[in-house]
């Protein structure tokens, strides 16, 4: 079989009506939904992953940009979750080098109790690594360290202690699973809504009723297993099956605040180990700027476009403040934004949302519908791992081994150059730059080294649909400089009415939705 190319949309909608039934349907377009669907199609199974806006929509674009064992949980003496997602850690920083960088960090010290404390610790989170260490960690003296921390205030400080974890770009690696998945032979759609379950005996689930948000056609798409990834809205699949259903997720706010790189101009990332609500706060390097995050604060409610408050806002600001000698303000705040983190619903009522452990957990109703909680980026591969077993063990298939602890994500490509604007494309890279030498000069924005070829890439390769898809998710330029973007979004609308046959009404409600969606991620 031909495989179809990601670009090729209404290609991958035929499916729907040509496959009698799938082996796997997965609800959820973020990290935990493309994590298994990867894992599934990879088995050999058939398999439909359907994402009711666009992938990594919600949380799984919003992230601190780490891939990361978790020094906070080692704290925490989560010894099992730090083991895990090191190896994952490990793996990730193998399968797509062109999106996961190793590291550094430094966490200065400015007591000799703390340089004891933070050296024992992370000595530890080498040795819990393994093999999959992406470097030991070292003490550095009070002159390297002042060095290597430029504008950190230098008043009592003893040093700094090293140590090494994974960066990298979120929903860039959403994008390439998705084109992994396809190429597996999976599909894998966008704007593509569950809006029902099928029960074929009126007791088991046998599949689920679609709706194609751009078309408003519906499909009604039969499944051996069912599985909802959808992370903090589970509970509304859930409550699809069964309707009195008790909460099973709680979900807390992340905010980051992006500023230029002036506050912190330094290749190292910067580890805050004890904020004034004691968490940690991190200041890392990322596409020419610096994000400084996060905070955790529950809601009550799960929503596609979380807003920051005031009091997360202030808090960044004023511990950031607390070690920068450059204090940043308000004004300089070049981006804002925030994701939910889904998290299993505690057993004890009062539970602070930073004591949930951030573990998977699998979940089976009597229906059989699979719902994965919990989790985060870095361990997605082996959350889709755990879900796939289940699904076998509970349908009694014979047990297929795992494919993806090796499997190269699309544009994987080794001896990656960062100082290139594109090296994010990986192997798909040098196409970027042909298409550019056919559109020359055609700059969108200089500073964020966005140009019109990427705008086409990105409809033609990348399933873009929309201008938020490209400026959120394509490119970065929405998390990068909200205001920049904002200048840029009626020339994305135009180039993209071009290859999508859209009328200059849909550019205008294109460029007016992005403006007033961007405007939320900019500070009054």
């Amino acid at each position: 079989m031909e495989v179809e190319t990601v670009q090729d949309r209404n290609t991958l909608v035929s499916r729907l009506s040509t496959q009698t039934e799938w082996d796997l349907i997965v609800i959820g377009g973020g990290a935990t939904g493309l994590g298994i669907a990867l894992e599934a199609v990879s088995r050999g199974y058939s398999v439909l992953l359907t994402e009711q806006a666009d992938f990594a929509k919600g949380t799984s674009s919003r992230s601190t940009k780490l891939v990361h064992g978790g020094v906070r949980y080692l704290a925490q003496g989560d010894i099992q979750l730090v083991r895990e997602a090191s190896i994952e850690r490990g793996l990730l920083w193998r399968n797509a080098p062109h999106l996961v960088k190793n590291q550094t960090f430094i966490i200065p010290v400015y007591t000799w109790f703390d340089r004891l404390k933070y050296t024992i610790g992370l000595k530890l989170y080498d040795w819990i690594a393994g093999r999959l260490s992406l470097g030991s960690s070292v003490f550095i003296p009070r002159a390297k360290a002042l060095q290597k921390l430029p504008n950190i205030k230098a008043d009592g400080l003893v040093g700094g202690v090293q140590y090494h974890d994974g960066q990298f770009d979120d929903s860039r690696l959403a994008i390439n699973l998705v084109q992994t998945i396809i190429e597996q032979g999976g599909v894998a759609l966008n704007y593509m809504k569950v809006t029902g379950l099928l029960k074929g005996d009126g007791q088991h689930i046998s599949g689920v009723t679609l709706t194609d948000v751009e078309t408003g056609r519906s499909f009604a798409c039969k499944a051996k297993a069912v599985i909802n990834a959808t992370g903090v809205f589970v509970d509304a699949i859930l409550h699809m099956d069964n309707p009195a259903g008790a909460k099973s997720i709680t979900a807390s706010q992340g905010v980051h605040l992006v500023l230029d790189k002036k506050f912190y101009p330094s290749e190292d990332a910067l580890m805050i180990p004890a904020t004034s609500d004691g968490r940690v706060l991190f200041a890392v390097p990322w596409h020419g700027k610096v994000v400084v995050g996060t905070t955790d604060t529950p809601v009550s409610q799960a929503s596609l476009e979380p807003q920051a408050l005031e009091r997360e806002i202030t808090f960044i600001l004023e511990n950031a403040s607390r070690y920068f000698v450059q204090q940043p303000k308000r004004s300089d705040v070049l981006s804002v934004f925030a994701g939910l983190r889904p998290l299993a619903a505690p057993q004890k009522e009062n539970a602070k949302t930073k004591e949930i452990s951030r573990s998977h957990k699998i979940m089976v109703t009597p229906s059989r519908l699979f719902t994965i909680l919990g989790g985060k980026w870095t361990t997605f591969r082996k959350m889709g791992e755990d879900m796939v077993d289940r699904v076998e063990k509970e349908l009694q298939w014979l047990h297929q081994k795992t494919a993806t602890r090796h499997l190269a994500i699309h544009g994987a490509i080794a001896n990656v150059n960062q100082s290139d604007p594109l090296y994010f494309y990986g192997s798909d890279a040098p196409q970027v730059k042909a298409l550019m030498n056919g559109h020359a000069n055609q700059w969108l924005s200089t500073s964020l080294q966005i140009h019109e070829a990427q705008v086409i890439w990105a409809v033609k390769h990348e399933m873009a649909r929309t201008v938020e898809d490209v400026l959120s998710r394509r490119t970065r330029a929405l998390l990068l400089d909200a205001k920049e973007s904002i200048r840029m979004a009626e020339a994305v609308a135009n180039i993209m009415a071009t290859l999508l046959k859209k009328d200059a009404n849909w550019v205008k409600e294109q460029v007016a939705a992005y403006t007033k969606l961007a405007e939320g991620y900019l500070l009054k």
